[in-house]
Parts: structure tokens; sequence; C-alpha cells
């Protein structure tokens, strides 16, 4: 395989300062970025992402093959959390197996917005309905998550009692579960919102809005991309002690997970014959792993999970392993066998 272009992405100014979070952390330099800071860049790029994202697709329109990979992404979204779930049941429990599967079912938006600027850089078209895919993709993962522990800690519980046996954390049977705070919760969680509302807006404003915020919408958005970057090479390095507690087991999971679900995202894009940048794109979404909506969802609906565990793979192997090797990886692959 052609290592060039993994060279290219580590050599992009971003990826780089990722790296300068990483090193500072692990010489123990006191370099640190005032919190409210990471979190408006990172409503930053959301915002951005889904006004360019609008933007698009008003100038290509609602297509069947738009509409067909839309509803691939939601299929994907909710299959992988289910495998993944009896693939981690072989050595975890059943919240923690659930909490994990429903984190990589989810996306990671930096994930993505690093590939669309991966592919800016190389001059390569993608439509603006994958950002409407990145959307759909974040919410789905939570609630077939939350399945499973309804599903199986219920199961188990019965058993026990059959048992004469009580288990920790499994909810009584008369205890209620609210259905509304979960879809509000995966819904209407911030980042779903601002991206979906900012997608609206590039939708309809069209090409006068587009111009009327492009200076601050295009010029500014690899600067911030390269910033927040650095913040996440900090907060990433910071979570490898936690990763210990999962063993070699969840280590080979944060690594060969994201490369698995990119195949399965590479097959389909084949099959509904997206375009290579639209291919890549969704390969990219469907390795990445949520370190910030499902987590958050996560600790409100399924207390019993420890978060160190499915925040540390997401945050510290599989984001760094897909932004520094994941991409451009896949990018070659989709480059070797495609064929429109």
């Amino acid at each position: 395989m052609n290592s060039s272009l993994i060279l290219s992405n580590i050599l992009n100014p971003p990826i780089l300062f990722f790296f300068i979070g990483l090193v500072s952390v692990f010489l123990k330099s006191d370099l640190e970025i005032p919190q409210p800071i990471p979190k408006l860049f990172s409503l930053y790029l959301l915002f951005a992402i889904g006004f360019k994202g609008g933007h698009e697709l008003h100038e290509s329109g609602l297509t069947l093959e738009i509409a067909i990979s839309l509803m691939a992404a939601v299929l994907v979204a909710a299959i992988v959390p289910i495998y993944s779930f009896f693939i981690l049941r072989l050595k975890l429990d059943i919240y923690n197996s659930a909490a994990i599967a429903a984190t990589y079912g989810s996306i990671s938006a930096v994930t993505f917005v690093t590939a669309s600027t991966f592919l800016g850089r190389l001059e390569v078209d993608f439509g603006g309905h994958m950002v409407a895919a990145l959307a759909l993709m974040e919410s789905p993962a939570i609630i077939v998550g939350l399945l499973m522990v309804r599903i199986f800690a219920n199961r188990q519980a019965a058993q026990d009692r059959v048992k004469g046996n009580t288990t920790a954390g499994a909810n009584p049977e008369g205890e209620k579960f609210s259905w509304g705070e979960v879809l509000r919760e995966s819904c209407l969680n911030g980042s779903v919102f601002l991206l979906v509302g900012s997608l609206l807006v590039g939708l309809v404003t069209s090409q006068q809005g587009w111009e009327s915020l492009e200076p601050f919408t295009g010029e500014m958005f690899y600067g911030v991309l390269t910033f927040f970057l650095l913040d996440m090479g900090l907060v990433a390095a910071r979570r490898f002690q936690d990763l210990r507690k999962g063993g070699a087991f969840l280590i080979g999971f944060s690594i060969l997970m994201p490369v698995l679900n990119a195949l399965l995202g590479i097959a389909i894009a084949a099959l509904i014959r997206m375009s290579a940048g639209d291919a890549l794109l969704f390969a990219v979404l469907c390795a990445s792993a949520s370190y910030i909506a499902v987590p958050a969802a996560m600790r409100l609906t399924v207390p019993e999970a420890n978060p160190s565990l499915y925040i540390s793979m997401a945050l510290a192997l599989t984001f760094p392993f897909n932004i520094i090797i994941g991409i451009p990886v896949y990018f070659q692959l989709i480059q070797h066998f495609w064929v429109r």
C-alpha cells in the first residue's frame, strides 16, 4: 500500500498540532487550553460544517441516490451497536457492553471534519448530504444501546430472581423507563441540534446566505480545526492511563472495530454507488466513535457503565487512529477498488 498518502496526512498542520498536544502531556509540559475555548471551537466546527453541508445540499437537491445514502447511514448506525454488543459481551457485563457498543455505533463529528478537510486538500468532491448523514447517525446507536440494556438486563434480572439472587444495578420489574427522556437526550443534545439547525439554515438561505458567511465559515475553518486538534491531543494523552483498566481486549477492540466498520461502510458505499469522496466520509462515519454525545447520554441513562472505559477507548485510541492512519488508508482502499 502506498505510504505517501499517510505521510501527507501526518504532515498536515492540524494533525501535527494534535501530536504537539500528545507530546506536551507525555513530557509534562504545562500547556493547557482554557476550558471554554475548546467548547466554543467545537460548536464552531459543527456550525460551519452543517452550514456548508446545507448550502451544498441546496445546490444538489434531494435525489433518489441521496435518499438511499441517508437510509444506509441510519441502517448502519443501528446495526453496528448490535454486533458490537455481542462481541463485547465475551468479556464485559451488560451495561459496559451496551455503553461501548453505542459509542462505536455513533459518530465523531471532528473525525468527519478532519476527513472532509483531507478531501479538500486532495481536491476530491463530496456531497453536502453527507452532513445530513452525520446528523442522522448520532441518535440510533444511543437508542439501540439502551434497548440492549433494557432487554438483556431485565432478562438477567429475571433469571437471578428464579435462582433467588439479586443483581446489582438491574432495573426492578416495576421501575419506569422514560423513553421520552432517552429520545430527548439522543435527538436534542446540543451537538445534534446545532448541526441540524445549521444545515437547515444553509439549505434555506442558499447562495446568498453562503456568500454572507463564507469568510467566517470558510477562511477561518482550517485554523479553528488546527487549534481544536491541539486540545484534542492534550485530552487524548490524558486518557491513555484509563485504557489500562480495559486490558488488551478493549485496546484491540478500539483499533480493530473501526477497521471492520470502515470496511462495512466501503462495501455499502460501493453497493449503492457513492462517489469516492462520499464513500470516504461514509466509511469514516462508520469507523468513528462518539466521545461527546453518547457518553453524555450513557452517563444519564446507564450509570452502571464505567465512563472511563468508553470515553478513553473512543478518545485515546480510536480517534487518533482514524485521523492519523484510518482516513488515508480507507481512501487508498477506495481508490484501489472503486468502480464507478
